[in-house]
């Protein structure tokens, strides 16, 4: 499914990715630093995967992983520097949240340093119960396998 907004579109075809920009930027990112291809590879099979083009050219990514019943969990958001301040993260979000596999769910859940603002625009909350958020959190955990390989 494609979404067009004006000189960009968003799309859920898995076959249009730039697997190759987005684990370049992946793997610089604070979240996920150093992250293998494979990773990225097999979190895109498992997920519903978004791209934003400008023309032929990938200017960004999300994913969702998700039951497509109850739950999902919004990952890997990201537009490149040189798109952004143009209105696409909200562009994307407005995507993912219209696309039909991801409607009626009770709970989605994402973490982020840095975009509380543009999530909040779309419905996200801080936990409104935190003590009952449990997580297993491996800080520079993909450098740390790099090490071990």
């Amino acid at each position: 499914m494609d979404w067009q907004h004006g000189e960009y579109t968003v799309s859920d075809d898995p076959l249009r990715l730039d697997r190759d920009m987005i684990h370049g930027y992946l793997t610089t990112s604070y979240w996920a630093e150093g992250i293998g291809r494979d990773v990225v590879d097999r979190s895109i099979e498992n997920s519903i995967a978004f791209g934003v083009y400008h023309g032929a050219s990938q200017v960004g990514f999300a994913r969702v992983i998700t039951d497509k019943s109850t739950f999902a969990y919004l990952a890997d958001v990201f537009v490149v520097e040189s798109h952004q301040g143009r209105g696409l993260g909200s562009k994307l979000m407005a995507s993912i949240m219209a696309h039909p596999e991801l409607q009626g769910l009770r709970r989605w859940l994402l973490f982020t340093r840095d975009a509380h603002g543009l999530y909040g625009k779309f419905g996200f909350t801080p936990p409104a119960s935190p003590q009952n958020v449990m997580e297993i959190w491996r800080p520079g955990f993909y450098l740390k396998a790099g090490e071990r390989a």
